[in-house]
């Protein structure tokens, strides 16, 4: 069962993916609202999508920036990057666990609200020169 788990690891850290990334999770979002603006970011430079969402006016925005401006600061500070030479390589949201809430109605029934959440990814890489 435990068979040679020195060389899995190894081979693990070997494949591992080093681009600078910056994830959110649980946004109280749902999942297509982030994706609509995270479709605008991508392959685009990095500045620049932080421009391009300054100047968007969807609620959705300000969350997208957060972890777009956390992906850059991740990429200077952990990997000494330089913020012009980044883009926005992937960025992605996936659905999260939504909260279930219930409406109560006439004659004793009840409406189930759903309140969905996503889990907002955006991994950054340097341009080829």
């Amino acid at each position: 069962m435990a068979k040679r788990m020195k060389e899995k690891s190894a081979k693990r850290l070997e494949n591992k993916d080093t681009r600078p990334t910056a994830t959110a999770r649980y946004v109280r979002m749902g999942a297509p609202k982030a994706k609509r603006l995270l479709d605008l970011i991508r392959n685009k430079a990095a500045v620049e999508a932080v421009a391009i969402l300054d100047i968007t006016p969807s609620t959705a925005s300000i969350a997208v920036k957060k972890v777009l401006c956390s992906a850059i600061a991740n990429a200077e500070n952990n990997q000494g990057l330089n913020k012009d030479d980044l883009f926005v390589a992937e960025a992605y949201a996936n659905q999260a666990p939504s909260f279930k809430r219930v409406s109560f109605r006439g004659r004793g029934g009840v409406d189930t609200i759903i309140k969905r959440n996503c889990h907002i990814t955006v991994v950054l890489d340097t341009v080829k020169k």
